[in-house]
C-alpha cells in the first residue's frame, strides 16, 4: 500500500484523536483518513451522479 504525507492542522487532528483508540470508532489514524477519503469520494460521486457527470464505465 502507497505512503503518503500530508500536513493537518493541530485542530483537525485533535478532532480526529477523538475517534481514535479503543474508546473510538477507528483503532488508528490510518484507518480513520482512509474511511473519511472513502465517504467523501462516494459523496462526490453522488454530486456527479446527479448532475449527469459521471460516464457509464464507472
Amino acid at each position: 500500500m502507497p505512503k503518503i504525507s500530508v500536513e493537518v492542522p493541530a485542530e483537525l487532528l485533535g478532532d480526529l484523536d477523538e475517534h481514535v483508540g479503543e474508546d473510538g470508532k477507528f483503532v488508528n489514524r490510518s484507518e480513520a483518513i482512509r474511511a473519511s477519503i472513502r465517504k467523501t469520494l462516494d459523496l462526490l460521486d453522488d454530486i456527479d451522479e446527479r448532475q449527469g457527470r459521471l460516464d457509464d464505465e464507472q
